[in-house]
């Protein structure tokens, strides 16, 4: 019985403990609110954000537009065998990744057969030569006969002049030389030879195998120059200079390898005139000379990122890359600290900084440095001067 009464008594003073807790903590929050509600209107301030601006000053800049393409030779050859035959020798130059000059001997065919062509057709322009003195005295003879004969100034028929017989004769002597012309070049060509300087690439042939008039013998690369077809988009073309003034030859581009950042100096070599139907755009194509002989090779199928300087463009801004949020827009502060935007007009890129056109009636706004994706328009944030872009 005694225990019984010990419980209750515990249990109601544990009951007695958690109400006055409760009442406790209402009135320390009734407290803290009466407190806030006190403070100054002032005092809110401090809860406003901080942001660091800068503000714009237009400018006059001189555009600069960015586009990628891959290097390729000026001339890229299949090069084939023109006339049929064994391979008798390959020069020990002939191997993939070395360089030739125009003419070098590559390889050669075997050329007794087309030897004794030549041999044959000169054979055989001479006899026609002879047979050509021939007829031409024979149609002198029969012209003085004609003559002697007082029986009038032509004859009936040619025949009687020898006339058919002497063209057929002359005839047949300009088919002759025809025949030794083609039998030297068939014998030249068992030497297969480098139409131009050139880069091997592959070799299809080896010793003793028999080539068919067509059959590919190398792919050769020219190293005159490389040319890299860069697509740009309308908005980047006109951005540049007119046609005439880009393909006047001395129109500097920069080429920058994608993966090491090494550098060339090119220029505009011409300008596509046709849309692509792939990307909608239109190339324009650059050109470094001798790039195997630069201090760092560039070498054909080195994708590069290429810069063109272009035209001088005025009344525009230079922000920090920063600037520009992931939306694709522009944020201000106005003079009442209230936050606004707008879709950013960018007219070019160029390393940290980003040219856009000025927003209209931003006269008074700052522009904030770095947006945070949660702001909203009509936000009141504290302006930080960050300088002046």
């Amino acid at each position: 019985m005694k225990s019984r009464w010990i419980t209750a008594g515990v249990t109601a003073l544990a009951a007695l403990s958690i109400v006055g807790a409760l009442l406790y903590n209402q009135a320390s929050v009734q407290a803290a609110q009466a407190q806030l509600a006190s403070r100054p209107a002032g005092g809110q301030a401090e809860t406003v954000s901080r942001v660091e601006v800068i503000t714009p000053a237009p400018g006059q800049y001189q555009a600069r537009v960015t586009g990628y393409g891959e290097g390729k030779p000026h001339h890229a050859l299949t090069l084939s065998a023109r006339v049929s035959g064994f391979v008798a020798s390959i020069r020990e130059t002939f191997e993939s990744g070395m360089r030739v000059s125009r003419g070098a001997e590559l390889a050669r065919l075997e050329s007794v057969d087309y030897r004794q062509a030549l041999a044959t057709a000169q054979s055989e322009l001479a006899a026609a030569r002879v047979t050509l003195l021939e007829a031409q005295r024979e149609a002198e003879r029969a012209r003085d006969e004609w003559q002697g004969a007082d029986l009038g100034d032509t004859p009936d028929s040619p025949l009687v002049l020898k006339t058919p017989q002497l063209d057929a004769a002359k005839a047949a002597v300009t088919a002759a030389e025809q025949s030794v012309a083609q039998a030297k070049k068939n014998l030249d060509q068992t030497r297969i030879a480098a139409p131009f300087d050139a880069l091997i690439v592959s070799r299809e042939i080896q010793p003793g195998s028999y080539l068919q008039a067509g059959t590919a013998v190398a792919t050769l690369y020219s190293t005159d120059r490389i040319e890299i077809a860069v697509p740009l988009s309308a908005r980047q073309w006109e951005q540049l200079p007119d046609v005439t003034t880009l393909v006047s030859g001395d129109w500097p581009v920069t080429l920058i390898h994608s993966e090491t950042g090494q550098q060339w100096q090119g220029y505009v070599l011409r300008v596509q005139q046709h849309v692509e139907r792939a990307g909608r755009q239109r190339s324009l194509v650059v050109a470094v000379d001798h790039p195997l002989d630069q201090e760092a090779p560039l070498y054909p199928g080195t994708f590069v990122k290429v810069a063109i300087p272009g035209r001088m463009l005025a009344n525009v801004w230079k922000l920090p890359a920063s600037a520009i949020s992931v939306s694709g827009h522009v944020w201000g502060v106005t003079a009442a600290g209230t936050l606004v935007s707008h879709d950013a007009e960018v007219v070019f890129e160029e390393g940290d900084w980003v040219y856009v056109r000025p927003v209209e009636g931003w006269q008074d706004v700052q522009i904030v440095r770095r947006p945070l994706s949660s702001y909203l328009p009509g936000m009141k944030v504290r302006p930080v001067e960050g300088g002046q872009s």
